[in-house]
């Protein structure tokens, strides 16, 4: 059975940078797992504020849970770091709760932050440094042998070094270098609208980027990725994660 594995900073992020794919290869019959490490804790409450600032922790997890369920995660993770201070996790206590993760999905295809964090927020940075660290320790049975049975990944995959709205817009992004998968989700672009739509404490910023815009069904409707390792594919950009696995 195919398994994908999204490790992302933030609520709301595997919905904007991987809500389709997710819910595509759900469809299709694929294990999909989702690890959160922060419950975005400094992120906006809302216009009107959907909670006050002192629960918008609990209320992020509420709606990371709500976005999860409607692209069709059927494990979550949330690790609980502090939100912008995920740079600061301990680097063996963080890979330890990765590792585990890994171990349990057991993923060929894991999705994460380039090491630019797409938009240079520290957080996003953190996590694409910690999910490379952990998949090569998750390999190694001498990491953790009181864990799960040692798993190698077989492809990593990126989000681009750059907004892939911006990609998007100039036209077909195949020229672009860094786009090594093009995934078509039109099919599930209503459902990832409405899993971003579930982040209801986030929605100006989802609204400024993404909802509110004339081309929304364009940007909704294709996934771009950047392959960090794994194999290589026929063709460059692949239409399917899991070719030549």
């Amino acid at each position: 059975m195919k398994s994908l594995l999204l490790i992302f900073a933030h609520p709301d992020d595997e919905s904007v940078f991987a809500g389709g794919v997710a819910s595509r290869y759900q469809d299709a019959g694929a294990r999909v797992a989702l690890c959160t490490a922060t419950l975005g804790e400094q992120g906006k409450l809302g216009s009107p504020p959907v909670c006050e600032a002192g629960e918008l922790a609990r209320t992020r997890q509420a709606e990371l849970a709500a976005a999860a369920s409607i692209i069709g995660v059927g494990t979550l993770r949330v690790l609980g770091y502090p939100d912008r201070g995920l740079q600061n996790a301990p680097s063996d206590t963080i890979r330890l709760h990765l590792v585990e993760v890994i171990r349990a999905a057991r993923p060929q295809v894991v999705i994460t932050f380039d090491p630019n964090g797409s938009n240079l927020h520290p957080d996003h940075i953190a996590i694409s440094r910690f999910t490379s660290d952990a998949i090569s320790a998750a390999a190694d049975p001498r990491w953790f042998p009181d864990l799960a049975p040692a798993h190698q990944v077989s492809r990593l995959l990126w989000t681009l070094p750059v907004r892939f709205w911006d990609v998007l817009r100039r036209g077909d992004p195949a020229g672009v270098a860094g786009v090594d998968f093009v995934v078509d989700v039109a099919a599930w672009k209503d459902r990832k609208a409405a899993a971003l739509r579930a982040h209801r404490t986030q929605h100006l910023s989802l609204e400024r980027i993404l909802l509110s815009k004339p081309d929304v069904d364009q940007l909704l409707s294709v996934e771009l990725f950047r392959q960090a390792w794994g194999p290589p594919t026929a063709s460059r950009p692949a239409g399917d994660l899991f070719e030549g696995l």
